[in-house]
């Protein structure tokens, strides 16, 4: 499997050598043209527009999940917004945060080069507080995506189980260890334990991935690589579990037909009970999918790029700091991307899709509530 990797890595540095980044990035010069001894400055309105964007996505999707919260009778479904309130609170950090780092950098480039047309270094302290802090942001919200997958999990396979043990106080506790597992990670380069190097084109900081690596920035790079993955990787199976659970009781409801009084209430409550879980579960795998997709390509770039350094593998320094740097630019996507979960997969635009591809018929998430509201009414009567 590895070497079916490697072998795909090499073809795809091969193709890279003759591809031109300037029709992706203005800031690159052609990796086909002849280096300038002039320093080129990046223009970077794309990403102060996408780093405005990405705040107020962000605060947009809060208040949602603030009124969400309020208006929520189900306490089973209190803890789920807790942690999706945590993650958007730590990309909301994540992009100021490290978009001011980059901003102070790409500043400090154009008064040097204005200045003296040198190319601007960050200093050694400077370098490894920005590290920290992307280490910090990467790991964070994919392990509050994992735990939003495990949480559901237990929601729906074990009900019982879920209302006795997952409490808001203990998943506030939960949380705990996670970001003080990230950041004990995080700050052990500002302990001599490994080091955070400048990244190509200058304007971020990050774990050294290439040339020559010491054990400890291999032991940190793998880490990190490895932890990322684990909870993609736990979030797809929990996801996996939960969606063919729900299915089954989907399937169940339609075979089952009550036939008492009680028995009609019992399949309303189920049925309002499910609806939650529909609209839970669809906002959760839809998180999942965006944070594969963003954060993927990177985590295993890693992991090659380490692997390749130990076996020596010729490959172009150029082509390596490319392919870093387009993996990363999805990896921040992410931040950006995941507000809109909540924003436009809420109960009320699902009922509104499900009524435009099927007008005679009710979605499935307002049905549950339709029908609860007219069995109770026929109970009055």
């Amino acid at each position: 499997m590895m070497d079916f990797v490697n072998t795909s890595f090499t073809s795809l540095c091969h193709h890279f050598q003759t591809f031109d980044f300037s029709s992706f990035y203005p800031c690159i010069p052609s990796l086909n043209a002849t280096p300038s001894p002039s320093v080129i400055l990046p223009n970077f309105g794309l990403s102060y527009f996408t780093m405005t964007f990405g705040v107020l996505s962000n605060l947009m999707a809060l208040s949602i999940l603030a009124k969400s919260y309020m208006h929520s009778h189900r306490r089973a479904k209190a803890p789920f917004l807790l942690l999706a309130a945590t993650l958007l609170l730590t990309d909301l950090a994540g992009i100021v945060i490290t978009g001011a780092f980059a901003l102070y950098l790409h500043l400090g480039r154009v008064r040097r080069h204005r200045a003296a047309g040198q190319v601007f270094e960050p200093t050694q302290g400077f370098c490894k507080l920005f590290g920290s802090c992307m280490v910090f942001f990467g790991l964070c919200p994919l392990f509050l995506g994992s735990a939003m997958a495990v949480e559901r999990c237990l929601g729906i396979t074990q009900p019982l189980l879920h209302s006795a043990v997952i409490t808001t106080p203990r998943v506030r506790l939960a949380v705990l260890p996670f970001a003080v597992g990230t950041v004990l990670l995080a700050v052990l380069p500002l302990l001599d334990v490994g080091n955070y190097t400048p990244q190509f084109p200058g304007t971020w900081c990050f774990l050294p991935v290439h040339g020559s690596l010491s054990r400890a920035d291999t032991i940190l790079a793998l880490t990190f690589s490895s932890l990322g993955l684990v909870a993609l990787t736990l979030s797809v199976l929990c996801n996996i579990m939960s969606g063919i659970t729900l299915l089954q009781a989907r399937l169940s409801t339609h075979a089952f037909r009550p036939n008492t009084l009680r028995q009609h209430n019992q399949t309303a409550a189920s049925s309002v009970v499910y609806s939650l879980d529909i609209e839970m579960m669809i906002q959760l795998a839809v998180i999942t999918v965006v944070s594969c997709v963003c954060w993927g390509p990177f985590l295993i770039y890693i992991s090659i790029s380490v692997r390749r350094f130990y076996e020596a593998s010729p490959v172009s320094r150029n082509q390596q700091e490319h392919l870093l740097l387009l993996c990363l630019r999805m990896a921040s996507w992410n931040q950006i991307l995941d507000p809109w979960v909540y924003i436009l997969l809420r109960q009320a635009i699902l009922n509104r899709v499900c009524r435009l591809l099927r007008p005679n018929k009710a979605s499935f998430l307002q049905s549950s509530s339709c029908e609860h509201s007219h069995r109770q009414e026929m109970c009055l009567h």
